[in-house]
């Protein structure tokens, strides 16, 4: 056995300890207990998101298989897309089709998830609707991180990663007693430098890392079956933020700079700094404060165990863009944002896992109050526009919703089991004005939305073999509406668009072919769509095309995957992740935003090509690969090597429905590699990697702005080194 600098992950997946982890020869997988569940998780454990250099939310799409997590025009706000069904959010005022969760706590808002992805046990990626046995319901899935607890006895340790570009990365931790059955740990983050981008014109470098996170928990055992958890968070984010790369632009008077891969443009006006109040040497950058508290406590009565979470979440955000990725004054935009979360969930389950009769019945209550303003400095775009502009608004909402899920295992090693979610969610844009600096103030009718539906599963599993499980569910998903309020001067734009649902199928296996030696996992699905939230256009005469979030009626989605483990040779272990997915839109009649854009830049009149999508592919990635491979040996009697080499492939994605050409981001294929030394007693460990080894050059994303098209690219070569040390 052997000690590790930092925290492992148990069998099942769940925090074993700072001190040990079991050798690796005894047990070559992880999460065993998960191989008897009917769904199709991908659970990923602490070292392995250390070994692929996985430190935020968008690199989980490294290690799950048809996942897509991509930043909003390179900012802070992110993205989540699970067998192609998410949600592009531009406006940041909306619910996620994909819910992300910390420590079982909802975060509806992504932006709040910036930051948290350290001192973590392990995540887990979960495809399909959910909300059945816990939290909010959904059409596509969730995202779980899961931090490490306080333990019962001292333990703390120190990480230093120091990379290309003056990266520098700093974690921590201190946990231990403070009284008998109390406990706490202190965990915290600073991250530094990286930017590896800079501008041509003053040689500006951008794209430097300057954040700090620090989070709090408190345990409290009484007893032998009440367990009080507490746990407060903060994080400060002063991240700049990557500049897109134009590829098209949309004025024949204003062509588009010709710029490097590395390189990029942006400017900032000293009025528009003014008028944001920011100084005018601001650089595209976030300024975001955001915390939170939670109260988590269970106690077992004996046949049941009652259990409640509440929780408070905040964020205070200060983002500015240049969303022409020029240096004319065409699309830089200021974003301000206030907003904070409450939730309330009480849950009720039997105690015992050997039972047959499994359940759980439960509520949640979720309620969001914002506030925002956004600011645009159009100047340079002559003669559309040619001023600076603010919309400003305030949004509400809150939910309630209900769930139960049983299951029953009768003879045979088969178990039957469903549940049912119940949704109540009430929405409303409240005040908002769009004012254009000097020529007039527009005030908006207030709007509001308010939905109710029942979704719910349906499934039956078989334990064929000691290590097979077969599986298949039917499920139906739901997500409630919203509305778009960016750069608003109609009040047609703000019309709320409808829920969507899904109608999702899954058949699925698990097998430990070869215990210990080969592990096979793997689900087809099919997913029949109704009212996908997606990202249209909406062409305002004299004006332009404005993004805006429509239903599109119907959809479907299809696709499989497999996870592979293998421990073929003494020292060798592989894992491969392969998704594969196809989405057609079956009903969907929107603008065609290239031929729009393209008779515009011909005649400098803007008219909408209107076009049927029905059987046009939704654009999703169709094949996306990750990998890894690793040795691990002892050496010198003493100590012990483990290298490896890891990757990922993904396939060309559409960015608006119908998507060709410079619309669809090409694909692109990354390799990296690690290299860690360690004594087998020891507390300390010295690891030198390298991402991107090939220095692929690729874009992440796109976007558009008034002006131009662009990709944001995705970083270069990094190399660096990282020496941990515990106790």
């Amino acid at each position: 056995m052997r000690r590790v600098p930092h925290a492992v992950s148990g069998e099942d997946g769940s925090d074993a300890g700072e001190a040990i982890t079991v050798n690796s020869a005894r047990r070559a997988f992880s999460f065993s207990k998960a191989q008897h569940e009917a769904d199709s998780v991908t659970h990923i454990s602490a070292d392995t998101l250390v070994n692929r250099g996985v430190f935020d939310v968008k690199g989980l799409q490294r290690v799950a298989p048809n996942v897509t997590i991509q930043s909003m025009n390179g900012t802070g706000t992110t993205n989540f897309f699970i067998r192609g069904i998410g949600f592009n959010d531009f406006t940041q005022n909306n619910m996620s089709s994909v819910m992300t969760y910390i420590d079982d706590v909802a975060f509806p808002l992504s932006t709040m998830m910036s930051g948290q992805m350290f001192d973590l046990s392990n995540v887990d990626v979960t495809p399909g609707p959910v909300g059945f046995t816990h939290g909010m319901a959904d059409t596509g899935g969730e995202v779980s991180l899961h931090t490490n607890d306080p333990t019962s006895d001292w333990h703390g340790g120190v990480t230093e990663d120091i990379a290309s570009y003056a990266r520098s990365r700093t974690d921590l931790f201190i946990s231990g007693p403070i009284a008998r059955n109390l406990s706490f740990r202190i965990a915290g983050q600073t991250v530094h430098g990286g930017g590896w981008q800079y501008d041509p014109q003053n040689h500006t470098h951008l794209g430097n890392a300057n954040d700090g996170a620090l989070r709090a928990k408190i345990k409290w055992t009484p007893d032998a079956h009440t367990t009080i958890k507490l746990t407060g968070h903060w994080m400060q984010d002063d991240d700049q933020v990557v500049t897109g790369r134009p590829v098209l632009g949309f004025v024949a008077s204003q062509p588009i700079p010709q710029l490097g891969y590395q390189q990029a443009e942006w400017s900032l006006r000293p009025q528009f700094a003014q008028k944001i109040g920011r100084s005018a040497s601001l650089m595209p950058s976030e300024h975001n404060t955001l915390w939170g508290a939670d109260l988590n406590m269970s106690h077992d009565f004996g046949k049941v165990t009652l259990s409640a979470i509440s929780a408070y979440e905040t964020e205070r955000v200060g983002e500015f863009t240049d969303q022409d990725a020029t240096a004319l004054s065409t699309g830089d935009t200021y974003r301000n944002i206030v907003a904070n979360v409450f939730s309330q969930e009480v849950r009720l389950h039997n105690s015992s896992a050997s039972d047959r009769l499994q359940w759980d019945v439960g509520a949640f209550y979720n309620r969001t109050r914002m506030l925002q303003n956004y600011y645009f400095d159009f100047t340079d775009y002559l003669p559309q526009r040619g001023y600076l502009s603010e919309t400003a608004f305030r949004s509400t909402q809150q939910s309630i919703s209900e769930y139960g899920h049983i299951s029953y295992r009768l003879p045979y090693n088969v178990t039957l089991f469903g549940g049912l979610h119940h949704t109540l969610d009430q929405r409303a844009l409240i005040g908002l004005s769009t004012v254009h600096f000097g020529i007039n103030d527009k005030q908006f009718n207030n709007e509001s939305t308010l939905s109710a539906q029942v979704s719910g599963v349906l499934g039956v599993q078989w334990q064929a073999t000691k290590g097979t499980l077969l599986y298949f569910k039917a499920s139906k998903g739901f997500k409630p509406g919203g509305f778009t309020a960016n750069n608003t001067v109609s009040q047609a734009q703000l019309a709320p668009f409808e829920p969507e649902t899904v109608l999702a199928f899954e058949a699925g296996f698990k097998s430990d072919l070869i215990p210990n030696r080969l592990r096979l996992n793997a689900a087809a699905f099919y997913d029949d769509y109704h009212g996908q939230q997606v990202v249209g256009t909406f062409l305002v005469p004299n004006y332009g095309p404005l993004s805006q979030i429509v239903n599109a009626p119907k959809s479907e989605i299809w696709g499989f995957e497999t996870t592979i483990e293998a421990h073929p040779l003494p020292h060798v272990f592989l894992t491969q992740n392969l998704g594969w997915e196809r989405g057609t839109y079956q009903v969907f009649n929107n603008i065609d935003r290239g031929k729009t854009n393209a008779y515009f830049a011909k005649t400098g009149i803007w008219q909408g090509f209107y076009d049927s999508f029905a059987g046009v592919d939704s654009g999703i990635p169709k094949l996306t690969l990750n990998g890894e491979a690793d040795y691990r040996s002892d050496v010198f009697t003493r100590y012990n090597v483990e290298g490896g080499v890891d990757w990922m492939y993904r396939d060309s994605q559409a960015i608006t429905p119908g998507g060709v050409g410079v619309y669809r981001l090409p694909t692109y294929f990354l390799l990296g590699a690690h290299l860690t030394f360690r004594p087998k007693n020891g507390p300390w460990s010295v690891t030198a990697y390298a991402s991107n080894i090939l220095n692929r050059h690729y874009a992440e994303t796109a976007g558009n702005a008034s002006t131009t098209y662009f990709y944001i690219p995705g970083p270069p070569r990094f190399i660096g080194g990282r020496m941990s040390l515990a106790y």
